[in-house]
């Protein structure tokens, strides 16, 4: 079984979705073992992550889990994005979950469609149909993935990823309701955080 965790920016602005890729390189320190699974880039910032979705089949201690599930506060000490913006702290949440068990979906609702790949990686890549995307029809969600040169590889991993998409889904309103904490209750949020980093964004 895998299990995943999520660091997520919530509603938050573009200094929150750059805490996220910082938060993930110190989560990768205390577990380098981790893969990136899923991630939501910032549609207008590189380097910027609204969410990012780690995976690993080892079990996760308890103490790591105690450590670092919750708000997690980054306080900035240079930030090139609003230069001279008084705020500097900026809250991310960090969430623990176990990979999505098959019962939970219908396996006859999930499409997969075969496409090809584009861009670098060589004609095979550009001329075979290896690039598959997997559609859950109830729903409408989608993913692509071209990550490997094996359609069967592909087919795995996108079907992974839908799963994953589909937790995230059924996760949204509780996500919605702890941005919406941030957002209104600010205060009570920065004297909450179960860990505290500081540096340039």
């Amino acid at each position: 079984m895998k299990h995943y965790i999520q660091i997520t920016a919530g509603r938050g602005p573009v200094e929150c979705a750059r805490a996220v890729t910082l938060v993930a390189r110190e989560l990768l320190k205390t577990i380098p073992t981790l893969q990136l699974a899923d991630c939501e880039p910032h549609n207008q910032v590189d380097g910027c992550f609204m969410s990012m979705t780690f995976a690993t089949e080892e079990t996760i201690p308890k103490s790591v889990v105690a450590e670092w599930h919750g708000t997690i506060l980054w306080r900035s000490t240079r930030n090139p994005y609003r230069p001279g913006h008084k705020r500097c702290n900026w809250f991310v949440g960090v969430n623990f979950f176990d990979e999505v068990e098959l019962p939970q979906i219908d396996e006859s609702d999930i499409i997969y469609e075969t496409c090809r790949s584009g861009g670098k990686g060589g004609q095979n890549v550009n001329k075979v149909e290896t690039a598959v995307r997997a559609i859950h029809t109830p729903s409408g969600l989608s993913v692509k993935c071209s990550d490997e040169r094996s359609q069967l590889q592909n087919k795995a991993l996108a079907r992974e990823r839908l799963l994953l998409k589909l937790r995230q889904q059924n996760d949204k309103a509780v996500a919605e309701s702890q941005a919406s904490q941030w957002c209104n209750h600010d205060n009570l949020e920065r004297g909450n955080p179960v860990k505290k980093f500081k540096g340039p964004l």
